[in-house]
């Protein structure tokens, strides 16, 4: 069974900062509660084949994962696929601008867990949910008031 999880926010600062912010990995351990660091594989700047670590933990394990980013628009959309990791993701950004004059920034997660994994797919996908409306709510609240 895969997994496949989209949430949102609205955060009241424009689309261009909100993207900036969300889209460099060095801030995910900022507003990812479950990310305690993130370090870059290849040089910067973000671009399509930009690969980084990150290590997390989640459901009481230690995750280590690469990413690397597949699709990438400035301001619109990041798409990163993990190239190294506990099963196959691709975690999605998506920021457009709302009538107010903010952003609506979309996260989606998807993948094809594995093993046990596989078999706790709706669990699995559950405790995403959870958490990723909790880093958005997070990352308004960081970005809204800082």
């Amino acid at each position: 069974m895969a997994v496949d999880v989209l949430t949102e926010v609205e955060i009241d600062r424009s689309r261009e900062l909100v993207a900036a912010f969300a889209g460099d990995p060095t801030h995910a351990p900022a507003w990812y509660s479950r990310i305690h660091s993130a370090t870059w594989q290849t040089e910067p700047p973000l671009r399509v084949g930009a690969r980084m670590s990150f290590v997390a933990h989640f459901l009481g394990r230690r995750l280590t994962y690469t990413y690397e980013v597949v699709d990438y628009v400035p301001g619109e959309r990041l798409v990163m696929r993990t190239a190294e990791g506990p099963f196959p993701m691709e975690t999605t950004y998506i920021w457009a601008d709302t009538a107010a004059g903010g952003t609506r920034m979309t996260l989606r997660n998807r993948g094809e867990p594995s093993g046990f994994g596989k078999l706790a797919a709706p669990l699995l996908e559950a405790a995403i949910r959870r958490a990723n409306r909790a880093d958005l709510t997070q990352l308004k609240t960081l970005l809204e008031t800082g």
